[in-house]
């Protein structure tokens, strides 16, 4: 059976280690010849890489490992990219969410004004990733969660439309998790979905078992009362703030109780409760910063000093098995049932067909194929057409370097409320993000 080379772009990522463990712990279904990993910040990568490097040589000795700095060396002979890079690092995480918050604007990385910054600065890191790719292995997919995921697809559609590239997103999957959990079932592949919207942005319209039962009934009795809030060991080791946005679900399905909804929309819907609940002085990168970076390169720092992975172990989340389960239904033309970003190309019938919409698909070795959604309600479709027009705006911004269209999207998002305050944002993120975005004039 073939052997697959990967390269982890964003090599320094603290969640590089768990995908590098979950690589292993899949390598009976798909099987590894070599994995690198690359980043443009080699003293970030290193920790990561030594670490990754030991363990490797004792757990799996027969995969080849490296990690670069160099693109040609990262991309050449390659089968596949996962790709993770996070521009500007935690520090501009930070900025992005408590640049708003001082408005009284929703501050999140991937939401509102700091998603469009954040969006601003991963385009162009991206594309550069493709390119490589283009010019080393043209072959290669790029399997792409890099955030905003949205703005990403959209930049990619346009910029490069022939590239080998699928935008995937890990919180649905996770959010199934929760939900197979709260049904009394073992895993969420027991279950068959129906889900449309945007990135981060969605609603579940339909949940059955394999043989077609409804589990709507029992899932939507649970977040009625309780959100996605289940006690469980996973539950209780989460940070506050996660708890309180599983919990804050049950208002978000209060305004359409024939769907079950994405975790994220609280941060359009709920806007004002969101702010009033966020501390402006400890975000959200305060918390990561404080505790999964200092985990990852501690623990990375322990199996260098000791010289062995003995004893040591990363923790691997949701999305780095739905990397998996891509990676092998395009390898292995399985044609397996999952939420993917593509273009809507008429799934949902009464939505734009440019729109990049999350969708289900069936993927095989030719790509994804979307299915059909067919037409969706008022609410919704008004909600997501002005949010793609925010996402548009942002990806018009970055390519004409355009001061008018970045005022627009900010002033069109949902978690902002006037163009006065969007225009403060805006001049204090173009202050923040001179060395990441294009001038805008």
């Amino acid at each position: 059976m073939k052997k697959f080379n990967i390269t982890i772009a964003g090599g320094g990522s603290t969640y590089t280690p768990g995908i590098v463990l979950m690589l292993m712990e899949e390598s009976y279904r798909f099987p590894i010849g070599e994995i690198r990993l690359y980043d443009n910040l080699a003293s970030r990568q290193e920790p990561i890489g030594e670490a990754m490097k030991i363990l490797l040589k004792e757990r799996h000795p027969e995969i080849t490992f490296s990690y670069t700095t160099d693109p040609e060396e990262a991309f050449t002979g390659i089968d596949f990219v996962f790709a993770h890079i996070r521009v500007g690092l935690y520090a501009m995480r930070e900025l992005d969410e408590k640049i708003p918050l001082k408005y009284n604007v929703v501050g999140q990385e991937t939401c509102g004004p700091g998603g469009l910054a954040y969006g601003m600065r991963s385009i162009g890191g991206v594309l550069e990733v493709l390119d490589y790719m283009e010019k080393y292995s043209p072959n290669a997919w790029m399997l792409n969660y890099s955030n905003p995921a949205a703005i990403v697809a959209e930049a990619t559609r346009r910029l490069r439309p022939n590239s080998k590239i699928i935008n995937i997103c890990d919180m649905p999957v996770a959010l199934e998790n929760i939900m197979a959990n709260i049904l009394g079932l073992e895993s969420r592949k027991e279950m068959i979905v129906r889900y449309y919207g945007l990135n981060h942005f969605g609603w579940w319209t339909s949940i059955t078992d394999k043989n077609g039962k409804d589990l709507m009934p029992e899932l939507k009795a649970f977040v009625k009362e309780k959100g996605y809030a289940k006690e469980t060991e996973d539950y209780q080791h989460r940070a506050q703030s996660w708890k309180d946005t599983y919990l804050m679900a049950k208002d978000v399905y209060a305004l359409d109780p024939s769907t079950v909804p994405n975790t994220y929309l609280k941060y359009y819907l709920l806007q004002d409760e969101v702010v009033k609940h966020s501390n402006k002085e400890y975000t959200r990168a305060n918390e990561v910063m404080d505790s999964r970076e200092k985990e990852v390169f501690g623990t990375a720092r322990a199996i260098i000093e000791k010289g062995s992975a003995d004893g040591y172990t990363f923790a691997t989340g949701a999305h780095a098995t739905f990397i998996v389960d891509l990676a092998c239904a395009l390898a292995f033309n399985t044609k397996e049932r999952m939420l993917l970003i593509v273009p809507n190309n008429g799934a949902i019938s009464n939505f734009d067909d440019d729109a990049m919409v999350e969708i289900p698909c069936l993927v095989g070795s030719e790509g994804p194929e979307p299915l059909s959604i067919g037409t969706i309600p008022t609410f919704q479709k008004g909600l997501m057409e002005q949010q793609v027009a925010v996402e548009k705006l942002t990806v018009d911004a970055w390519m004409e370097h355009s001061y008018l269209k970045m005022h627009q999207a900010l002033t069109l998002s949902k978690t902002v409320p006037s163009a006065s305050v969007a225009k403060k944002i805006l001049d204090e993120l173009i202050e923040a993000n001179r060395e990441y975005w294009p001038e805008l004039k």
